[in-house]
């Protein structure tokens, strides 16, 4: 369980209270750390019953923090992130490059990637991690490099950008406008939109102000993306490397023809850069030229 010290506090109890305040809800901390919303709030409950003091204050609309609450988590997030610079530590000369991403690795580029990884490191192995988190994994140290396509506020990643994707519309296959080539952002704003607003790569942003959909479906990953547009309750704009990766029964994807492309980064942390990062970054720039 990993008890800290002579204490029942446990790891990922303050794993739990640090989501909550990074996600600003326990709904989307339950989400970004794999569990139920049930087992985030027994967590914190835990983590508060043994230490004897209230930590949440719990409202319909927010998460805030108690003047102890305050106190724990400035100790919960400097803890996990000594584990975060203990677990680099016990990698390092293991041969081993996490590359992370939200919603799709590269594409139709992702297999061609593997094998040219595989000729030019040939004693580093390569995992590719999907984590729906707005630094794909960095910010928690799950990867050392992310494949990005909107860039986090996280103040510690560096960025590069390497390459850009067009832009597709997803639909259902029943869709008014699958018969068609290609469609328009206004053609798309006739419907709900579907979009995952921390981590996918379209906002309300890509319409004019006056032409915008009547209704934007929230969603948390690309599997719940899918599941509404498939059903004809929305539509949905994702990158090129989407339609590549993700192909679902029901679901078509057509070219936007007036939309800007969606810029692709390769992202990393700024205290912990991986190994041969600028080989990395050449190696996936490469892609797509």
């Amino acid at each position: 369980m990993n008890k800290m010290g002579g204490m029942d506090v446990e790891l990922r109890q303050l794993r739990c209270l640090v989501a909550v305040v990074d996600e600003g809800t326990f709904t989307d901390a339950a989400i970004e750390l794999r569990m139920s919303q049930a087992a985030v709030s027994r967590n914190i409950a835990a983590l508060e019953q043994t230490l004897g003091v209230r930590l949440v204050e719990r409202t319909t609309r927010s998460v805030g923090l108690t003047p102890s609450g305050e106190r724990v988590l400035a100790k919960a997030q400097r803890i996990l992130s000594l584990l975060a610079d203990l677990e680099r530590d016990a990698r390092a000369g293991t041969g081993k490059i996490r590359i992370g991403y939200a919603w799709s690795a590269l594409g139709e580029h992702t297999t061609d990637f593997q094998r040219r990884w595989a000729a030019t490191f040939t004693t580093t192995e390569l995992e590719l991690i999907r984590s729906n988190s707005p630094t794909g994994g960095l910010s928690d140290g799950t990867t050392d490099l992310a494949i990005l396509r909107r860039l986090p506020e996280a103040a510690a990643v560096e960025h590069v950008r390497i390459g850009e994707e067009k832009r597709y519309c997803a639909m259902s296959s029943d869709d008014p406008l699958a018969p068609r080539r290609s469609v328009t952002l206004a053609q798309i704003a006739q419907r709900p939109v579907a979009m995952d607003l921390r981590t996918g790569s379209t906002t309300l942003a890509l319409w004019p102000e006056n032409g915008r959909p009547p209704e934007v479906v929230p969603i948390h990953d690309v599997d719940d993306w899918l599941t509404v547009i498939s059903s004809g309750a929305a539509r949905g704009i994702t990158a090129e490397s989407t339609s590549r990766q993700y192909r679902r029964r029901g679901v078509v994807y057509r070219p936007v023809r007036d939309a800007p492309p969606v810029p692709v980064y390769a992202a990393w942390s700024r205290k912990d850069p991986p190994q041969e990062r600028e080989k990395i970054v050449e190696l996936l720039a490469a892609l797509y030229r």
